[in-house]
């Protein structure tokens, strides 16, 4: 199987062993250009490990893996200036400004005109307002989304989000979601991992899922879905569910209806 020219990631018989034990078994996966690809798979699965090689922090045992045409191994340097990573954890420094974070990340990448480039990504992501607060003071949606502005300094061509919404509120996760939506239509190639399949659902063009060292299958959400059985039409009675009464109620116009016999003790 070879890598189509639209593949913005290419990997080929990926294998990772810790202490004899075997973590990838022969991963095959392939990621287009602009696009937006889910990596599912329970705790242990490998899922940060292939993340890891793909960025050049870990070595495969063997196998061969591509990113922007550049193999992780042999022209690491090239997938260096090619990629950025976001992990589970923020580097956002909360003693520094939101423009603070950006310029010195901009810096520390070498970046010619590092203000204007960090005043260009807090109006593209909606923290302009924001710029001269320290992170500290940041929501959780607003820490995440600086985080993903500092992981585009330089306009990496592929970006990788390991469990980019784990520990934020509802409200934060479409923060989260909405701004990778849109990196995905400005051309960026999103690689991210997630537990949370709804979020896979909403964001993804593919879905690949990771067990047993291996990808078990790997398509669009309505290819894995026709996998199983045919739905059923069948008539049910429908409640709103705790995230839709949350994000109802913390909106602008968040207000209860006014029915017979709804209210709150005084």
């Amino acid at each position: 199987m070879t890598a189509s020219s639209n593949a913005a990631l290419a990997v080929r018989g990926l294998r990772k062993s810790f202490g004899g034990t075997p973590v990838l078994s022969g991963v095959d996966l392939e990621v287009e250009h602009g696009s937006i690809t889910a990596l599912l798979g329970p705790n242990g699965a490998g899922k940060t490990t292939l993340i890891r090689i793909l960025s050049t922090l870990l070595a495969p045992d063997a196998g061969h893996a591509t990113v922007a045409g550049a193999d992780v191994v042999r022209h690491g340097a090239a997938v260096r200036n090619a990629i950025s990573l976001t992990g589970q954890f923020s580097a956002v420094d909360d003693a520094l400004t939101g423009r603070e974070n950006l310029v010195m990340m901009a810096r520390l990448r070498h970046v010619a005109s590092p203000g204007a480039v960090a005043d260009s990504l807090l109006e593209r992501f909606d923290l302009g307002a924001a710029a001269r607060r320290t992170a500290a003071s940041y929501s959780g949606g607003m820490r995440r989304r600086l985080d993903i502005a500092m992981s585009l300094v330089g306009d990496p061509s592929v970006l990788f989000l390991d469990e980019p919404t784990t520990g934020l509120d509802p409200a934060a996760r479409l923060e989260v979601w909405e701004t990778v939506r849109r990196l995905a239509e400005d051309g960026t190639t999103v690689l991210l991992t997630t537990q949370y399949l709804e979020e896979a659902e909403q964001l993804a063009h593919r879905v690949a899922i990771l067990h047993g060292g291996r990808i078990l299958v790997e398509g669009s959400v309505a290819e894995l879905k026709a996998l199983l059985p045919a739905a059923r039409e069948e008539y049910v009675l429908r409640t709103p569910t705790l995230e839709e009464v949350f994000l109802h109620l913390t909106s602008r116009d968040g207000a209860l209806p006014d029915e017979p016999g709804r209210g709150m003790a005084a």
